[in-house]
């Protein structure tokens, strides 16, 4: 079947384990040296594991793949780790919002599936505001003016050496940030140049060589990478991190900027190659 799964390159990866431990589901060990998906029927493709990556060696792609087969997975899981290594995968589970055969089994319970599948970006939530302000006909006045200088915005469809790139900052937005945050514009796009992806639903194949195309231009000093706190969402970040690397720049700043799920600033933090 055409689905998500997880694809490790070797050549980045530098044996830390950290993938490892954050899969849950034992789909990833690391042999002689290196991460390795051991099994794809043991991969869920939502990519938990792409959080705790830091060299981002990481990322998931669409291809031809066995399903994720949850009773396979737990019954390895209990002859490779026990029932500590089933509890983990059922906490996860929990943590995901996700239901499955671990009832069946007799294992931990855990909640119903709600849409959303098994990510913790893709829980369900209901995150408590005010009314909404009532919507003006077309042609209505502008309550809050656009700070966006440019179009397009996508990563895929921007190109290196854009005039709207140039002596300016850049920000690399994640797709939900602009939803979360009502501060996007004011604080991150204005007087700056913009691109937005999605590490976990675009397909990122040739993202880190635009990117670093991009940051080969000189005249841009700094680069702000906006990404929403969950674990899926670091893989922009490591994006970034290869982008750099393949720029052969050393002279240009890059930051991390989390947003919480309600649009505060949660963390600032500098990235490096």
């Amino acid at each position: 079947m055409l689905r998500k799964i997880i694809e490790i390159d070797e050549a980045l990866c530098d044996g830390c384990g950290d993938c490892a431990i954050g899969c849950a589901e034992g789909a990833i060990r690391i042999v002689d040296g290196k991460a390795k998906l051991v099994k794809a029927d043991f991969c869920d493709g939502f990519g938990d594991c792409i959080g705790a990556c830091h060299t981002g060696a990481l990322t998931i792609v669409t291809r031809e793949a066995p399903g994720f087969d949850e009773h396979a997975t737990i019954e390895n899981l209990r002859a490779s780790g026990g029932d500590e290594a089933v509890r983990r995968y059922e906490e996860a589970q929990a943590r995901h919002a996700g239901g499955g055969l671990g009832a069946i089994l007799g294992l931990a319970q855990r909640p119903a599936p709600r849409a959303g599948g098994g990510c913790p970006g893709s829980a369900q939530r209901e995150l408590r505001r005010g009314s909404p302000l009532p919507l003006s006909p077309a042609g209505g006045p502008v309550l809050i003016p656009s700070e966006l200088q440019q179009w397009p915005v996508q990563l895929r469809l921007v190109q290196p050496g854009a005039p709207f790139f140039k002596d300016r900052e850049l920000v690399i937005m994640s797709t939900c940030g602009p939803l979360a945050s009502a501060e996007t514009h004011q604080r991150y796009l204005r007087g700056r140049g913009v691109v937005v992806a999605c590490p976990k639903l675009d397909d990122t194949s040739g993202y880190a060589q635009k990117l670093g195309a991009i940051f080969a231009d000189r005249s841009i000093p700094k680069a702000i990478v906006v990404i929403m706190e969950v674990p899926c969402c670091g893989g922009l970040s490591q994006l970034a991190r290869q982008a750099l690397a393949a720029s052969g720049r050393t002279d240009l700043v890059i930051e991390e900027h989390v947003l919480a799920l309600t649009g505060e600033l949660k963390s600032v933090r500098a990235l490096s190659a």
